[in-house]
């Protein structure tokens, strides 16, 4: 799909990959219409992007069916049809092992993680139907691939959103909407302080951490070629590629591996 006048919704847009991913589809000539939960983020992005009217932001939470029911005629009504949804939205969990991390966590992470999705979909997909050309892209992660110790729930809610994405793919066969799927690995976003869910041991690796994590800006670019091409699925980083090709040559060995590598993370 073009993207150069085409119009697209982005959730999560106020931070992290979704602001980036505001501003890389401005830059190439999109019409965005920018989803978050936070005000303050949105008019961040707002104040980086100077787009003028060919951004429109909204403030809503993509858990809330309803709100999320009436975007579609919102965003039409600021940019006249809408060509592409972009799920970005969502949370890790509290770095706790399954047995400890009560319901209310839990609900909260496959609510936004998963639910967020759905209702999104859901929601956009007539629209889509309609348009010569279209895209849905919706973001899993590498944890998806493999668990990682203390986000069980997280892993288990990411690796949720890479089936029903891969379901509607399938279902969108002999339309013009295309369905891509997308696994970042480590990626330089606040989404641990956003998800109020601190990583262990985080201040002490920082420069280490830093060093090996892809840039927001990279992914988004990454995520926008994605849209261009109508890619089936979309890797980020060297230890999304690497995870992805183990845990389909090996996955007992890949869980094991994570698991060696970051006990860290359950033992702090």
């Amino acid at each position: 799909m073009r993207i150069q006048g085409a119009v697209l919704v982005v959730t999560g847009g106020g931070n992290g990959i979704g602001r980036a991913v505001v501003l890389e589809l401005l830059r190439r000539g999109a019409k965005v219409a920018a989803v978050d939960l936070r005000e303050e983020g949105l008019a961040e992005t707002a104040a980086l992007a100077r787009a003028g009217a060919r951004l429109s932001t909204h403030v809503l939470d993509v858990t809330d069916r309803d709100a999320v029911g009436q975007l579609p005629e919102l965003v039409a009504d600021a940019h006249g049809t809408i060509d592409g949804l972009v799920n970005v939205a969502g949370v890790i969990q509290k770095f706790v092992p399954f047995a400890e991390l009560g319901y209310p966590e839990m609900e909260r992470v496959v609510s936004i993680n998963l639910w967020g999705v759905v209702n999104t979909c859901h929601a956009f997909l007539p629209w889509l139907l309609d348009r010569p050309r279209s895209s849905i892209v919706n973001v899993s992660s590498m944890g998806a691939l493999a668990p990682v110790p203390g986000q069980t729930m997280y892993g288990a809610s990411k690796a949720a959103v890479k089936l029903f994405s891969e379901g509607l793919y399938a279902e969108m066969q002999g339309t013009e909407v295309a369905v891509t799927t997308v696994f970042p690995g480590g990626v330089a976003t606040g989404i641990a302080e956003n998800s109020g869910a601190a990583i262990p041991g985080q201040a002490e690796r920082a420069g280490e951490m830093a060093s090996k994590l892809t840039t927001a800006a990279s992914a988004a670019s990454q995520i926008a070629d994605g849209i261009e091409k109508g890619a089936f699925r979309v890797v980020i980083g060297n230890d999304a590629r690497m995870l992805d090709r183990l845990s389909r040559l090996a996955p007992r060995k890949a869980v094991e591996m994570i698991a060696s590598k970051m006990k860290s993370l359950m033992t702090v």
